[in-house]
């Protein structure tokens, strides 16, 4: 089953609708987004807490990393550059964090509000190889910035 971009993006639009609490519509997104496509095997959102330093969000899946830096791994890509990371093959990322030993590819998204700060970023694991590609990046991109916006 591989997600409707369009349909998502209403149906997380809709369950949203006035919340401005960010855990509240991280966690909504989080468990939209997951269910909505059997690719997506962790989804969550690591949240900017201090400098240079995430902590876990709220996420559906195994367990996540706890805390990420900036400068490590896939998720610490995407907040440091404030670009999407496509990757196909995880094992191909120098200084990929394996959380869980099960994810083969992942895609990262910077997560802004309304005044173009960093808050989180999206993370969304699959245990199939090269799962991703740039429809989901630019879907998923959609989404979070309709969202996020709000805040």
């Amino acid at each position: 089953m591989r997600v409707d971009y369009t349909t998502l993006a209403q149906a997380i639009a809709a369950l949203t609708q006035g919340e401005d609490d960010p855990i509240a519509l991280m966690a909504t997104v989080t468990c939209e987004v997951h269910h909505s496509d059997d690719r997506f095997d962790w989804t969550g959102f690591y949240r900017v807490v201090g400098p240079e330093l995430m902590k876990i969000g709220p996420y559906q899946g195994g367990h996540g990393c706890l805390v990420i830096p900036f400068d490590r791994g896939v998720c610490g890509a995407a907040a440091r550059t404030g670009q999407v990371q496509l990757v196909p093959d995880v094992a191909a990322f120098p200084g990929h964090i394996a959380c869980a030993s099960s994810t083969r590819s992942e895609l990262v998204l910077p997560v802004w509000n309304s005044a173009g700060k960093l808050i989180a970023v999206f993370d969304i694991d699959s245990d199939r190889p090269n799962a991703f590609d740039r429809t989901d990046a630019e879907g998923l991109a959609t989404v979070l910035a309709a969202t996020f916006e709000k805040l």
